[in-house]
């Protein structure tokens, strides 16, 4: 018989997705294609594109799901289309694609709906807006890409994707407004009802109760509902039309178990709590998705049902715990009457009436107790053995416990009365210890008074078991408020490191707690943050602890690299830059590292060749571009370094690095106009950036503009007080109008920072010149000789000047 091509497809989909969860991408994409040939609908191409894009392959992705994700019949199809479009940079199509597919998605939110066995297999509308942002910004539409993120963080605040595009565009983000606790977002992680039952959850019973009062726990293993279902057809939010044969199965199994249990019932109505494994049953049931009213609790079952089961009472105890001999166990049975014994073999009695229900051992009735307060006599009751074995015991629980509830609440008894014995009791001998006065429990089959002489446990009421889920919703508000003031404060500390605002960043960052600042995201963030202060020993520090957390992270280390070269630590930048290429030869992050040490050995060509293959592995790596620029800029290649720039430009639009290296380049060209005008465009993206400050001074003061440079050399030093370029520029223009002490100030500063430079104690002994100090001049110019020999000519010339000045002034 052919199979059912339905039950064909859905058993393929849930094989894929298996492959999928299990990281078995090529195992996915074999049973995709499979899929795909037995059954051609857009559900098929999009788990076939699926895979083909898990395993990198955009390209055919793009021709898979282009058919039904073009026209925006397949939400799948039009979201798998989308992304490949922005990896092969048809980012129009993409847009008309999600646009075209937009009352799919619009207004659904799918957060807090992923879990270990539940899941949505296609994007909400979060998502969609986060890729349409995407999209829309590489497609150079910048209002438009804003409006998408705003849309995703409305829907969903927890997407850091569009909060970081917003704040890497420089957009002006309230972040109280995005991370704000709600009711609405709140109830998204409310879980579902029976997605919280779980054999864990419930009560465990005590074990000594478990084995005297015959309350049977339901495990894992021992249920043939939980053993036989499987959720692989649920993880990814699958119709419930697609598990139509499990759902047949389990409802037949259901319609069985309680046709069972009302045949066992007979004609006792009393109720009785719902068993184990009905619950179980509707738990299942109710995960599905099938509405469904619970089965009727099974009836008790009654004394003619168990008098076939109960071999403890009609037959006598079993041989295993027998303490009688063989002639009184003869002697029992033949003075019990045999009509009785009989018919309980044969066949079962009839319902027994109310006031008959209680019964001895051997099948007596109970006589009803008198209206007047009398005692009844012990003699009407049938002796049985002291002791009942542990088989019939178990027996007994297991026909009895069928449904019921963990403990059964027993009546007081009676104060126990004198024991008088009755003549002619039929020649039975002794009789059972009977002080206690017979219950008139009509719940009670047997009479308490002919239960074993074995001490009876203490009946614990277990209490019912709380339902799962009540306090849930407080435990959700709370860790989402936990998350959310978490992400407020990684988010200022993102916020102000975009703006490039340094010390207020360092300060949110700082915030958090110590976990999490010992995370790789974090130090990248707060090293980029000193980085671009210019604080370049305190940015290492904070990339070497990040090396220390995570050694095989390459993401930010071209910026530990520059700081390495701007420090000029040419034996750590080599074995930075070798360590990630070896690691990952693929990583245009570790060429730029090689790049950069080849750099600082003045091997100029080498770099360009690292910088080049950067750019081969990752051509919208905009640093990569700028590295590349300033190499031209050292061989004074002008124009390749301004088309280096300008690529690293359209790549960001925000990169200040590749302005500041246009601006250098005309400098160096001598277009100032043009160099002030790059200069400003980068200091209005980095405001506080104190190289350009420096440069914008150092432009104006080759313009003859010394008193307009100087308010920005001042700056500069404010922001970066530990950088002595700056500051010989500082005293150099302070010398130029007159301030002779502060140029002395500055100058002392300097010598302290850089003791080694020359061009310090150069600048020292013209100072000293100037001052008409011939003793202190003369000294610094012979230690600026010593320490650049190159620069003898020059020194030589003032050392000259200065021995002229000291004869004028020995003349009388």
């Amino acid at each position: 018989m052919a199979p059912n091509s339905a039950t064909v497809a859905t058993v393929l989909r849930q094989t894929i997705y298996y492959h999928i969860d299990n990281f078995c991408l090529d195992s996915a994409l074999f049973f995709a294609e499979r899929l795909n040939a037995h059954d051609r609908s857009s559900e098929s191409a999009y788990l076939l594109a699926l895979c083909h894009f898990r395993l990198g392959d955009s390209k055919t992705a793009f021709e898979t799901s282009r058919s039904a994700g073009f026209r925006g019949v397949h939400l799948g199809c039009a979201f798998i289309f989308a992304q490949s479009c922005l990896d092969l940079e048809r980012y129009k199509d993409g847009i008309t694609a999600l646009e075209k597919a937009r009352g799919l998605w619009t207004a659904k939110c799918n957060i807090g709906k992923h879990s270990s066995t539940t899941r949505a297999a296609y994007p909400d509308a979060a998502a969609v807006s986060c890729l349409l942002g995407k999209l829309y910004r590489a497609y150079d539409d910048k209002k438009k890409a804003v409006l998408c993120f705003e849309e995703a963080l409305k829907t969903n605040p927890l997407m850091w994707d569009a909060f970081a595009a917003l704040c890497d565009m420089g957009v002006n983000v309230r972040i109280p407004s995005i991370f704000k606790h709600t009711d609405s977002f709140a109830r998204n992680f409310d879980l579902e009802p029976g997605m919280t039952l779980t054999f864990e959850s419930t009560p465990a019973i005590p074990e000594p109760l478990r084995k005297k009062v015959g309350i049977q726990a339901v495990s894992d293993e021992s249920d043939p509902f939980e053993g036989n279902f499987s959720g692989n057809g649920m993880l990814f939010g699958d119709s419930v039309q697609s598990d139509s044969l499990s759902l047949s199965r389990l409802a037949a199994s259901n319609a069985r178990y309680n046709s069972n249990m009302s045949l066992r019932g007979g004609q006792d109505g009393m109720e009785t709590p719902n068993g184990t494994g009905v619950a179980i049953l509707d738990s299942q049931a109710t995960r599905m998705g099938v509405a469904q009213e619970p089965p009727q609790a099974p009836t008790r079952r009654t004394r003619a049902a168990q008098a076939a089961v109960e071999p403890s009472i009609f037959d006598g105890p079993s041989k295993t715990g027998l303490r009688f001999g063989a002639a009184r166990r003869r002697e029992r049975a033949q003075e019990q009457p045999s009509d009785i014994l009989d018919s309980s073999i044969k066949a079962p009695l009839p319902a027994p009436a109310t006031t008959d229900r209680k019964r001895t051992a051997s099948g007596h009735p109970v006589q009803p107790r008198p209206v007047n307060g009398e005692e009844p006599r012990r003699s009407a009751r049938l002796n049985v053995p002291s002791r009942t074995t542990a088989a019939s015991r178990a027996t007994a629980a297991a026909a009895t416990g069928l449904g019921s509830t963990a403990a059964r609440e027993v009546k007081k008894a009676r104060p126990p009365a004198s024991r008088i014995g009755r003549p002619g009791s039929g020649g039975m001998g002794r009789v059972v210890s009977g002080n206690r006065k017979p219950i008139d429990d009509p719940n009670m089959e047997v009479d308490q008074a002919e239960a074993p002489r074995v001490k009876e446990p203490n009946v614990v009421q277990v209490p019912p078991p709380k339902p799962a889920g009540e306090s849930e919703p407080v435990k959700i508000d709370e860790a989402l408020k936990w998350i959310l003031d978490l992400l407020k404060k990684m988010a200022q500390g993102y916020l102000l490191s975009s703006k490039f605002e340094g010390k207020e960043a360092m300060n949110s960052f700082l915030s958090l707690p110590r976990s999490q600042q010992d995370t790789p995201w974090v130090q990248a963030r707060m090293g980029r943050a000193l980085y671009e202060q210019a604080n370049y020993v305190d940015a290492e520090k904070h990339f070497q602890r990040l090396r220390m957390i995570a050694p095989t992270r390459h993401e930010d280390m071209e910026v530990y690299s520059t700081i390495l070269w701007h420090l000029r630590k040419e034996t750590d930048l080599s074995f930075l830059a070798h360590e990630l290429v070896e690691a990952q030869w693929d990583s245009p992050q570790a060429w730029c590292a090689l790049g950069n040490a080849w750099s600082l050995a003045c091997d100029h060509e080498q770099a360009l060749k690292c910088f080049k293959r950067a750019i081969q592995l990752h051509p919208k790596f905009a640093y990569a571009y700028t590295l590349q620029g300033h190499e031209h800029t050292e061989n004074e290649e002008f124009d390749k370094a301004l088309t280096a720039y300008r690529q690293a430009i359209a790549a960001d639009r925000r990169h200040y690095n590749a302005y500041y290296g246009i601006g250098k380049v005309f400098e160096k060209l001598g277009n100032y106009d043009k160099a002030l005008y790059h200069y400003n465009a980068a200091l209005m993206i980095h405001p506080a950036h104190a190289v350009l400050i420096c440069c914008i001074g150092t432009v104006l003061q080759r313009q003859r503009n010394i008193g307009q440079a100087l308010p920005f050399f001042k700056k500069a030093v404010e922001l970066a007080p530990g950088a002595p370029e700056i500051r010989h520029k500082k005293a150099r223009a302070l010398m130029a109008t007159g301030q002779l002490d502060e140029a002395m100030k500055e100058l002392i500063i300097l010598r302290n920072l850089a003791p080694d430079r020359a061009q310090v104690h150069f600048l020292l002994g013209r100072l000293c010149k100037m001052l008409d100090d011939s003793k202190g001049a003369v000294r610094h110019f012979t230690i600026a000789l010593s320490l650049d020999p190159k620069a003898s000519s020059q020194i030589k010339q003032e050392i000259e000047g200065l021995e002229g000045m000291m004869d004028e002034s020995m003349l009388p």
